[in-house]
């Protein structure tokens, strides 16, 4: 048998890999016109979960009040969604490694 073949298959396996949670803009529709929604404000809805420590925002749904968004990445097509809308995205650094 080869030697390939005799060999176990090991992946390699990104220790630096950051995890982002998915919230999509029409999910937000749950909160009030006007407010600011960070990621402590999108757990306490039961919106992201503990595990994630970063936010990234998707354009799937549709917003129909303002909203300020403070996430950590944003498609193009979601800031355009919440902008259309009256609202703003602001983008916020990622957390530090332990």
């Amino acid at each position: 048998m080869p030697l390939q073949r005799r060999i176990p298959k090991r992946g390699f396996t990104n220790i630096y890999r950051v995890e982002y949670g998915i919230i999509n803009v029409g999910s937000l529709q749950k909160f009030d016109s006007g407010a600011e929604v960070g990621p402590d404000e999108l757990r306490e809805a039961g919106l992201l979960s503990k595990r994630f420590a970063t936010v990234k925002l998707l354009a799937d749904g549709e917003l129909q009040h303002p909203l300020t968004l403070r996430v950590h990445k944003a498609s193009k097509a979601a800031v355009l969604k919440v902008e259309a809308s009256g609202g703003r995205v602001e983008l916020i650094t990622k957390p530090k490694r332990k």
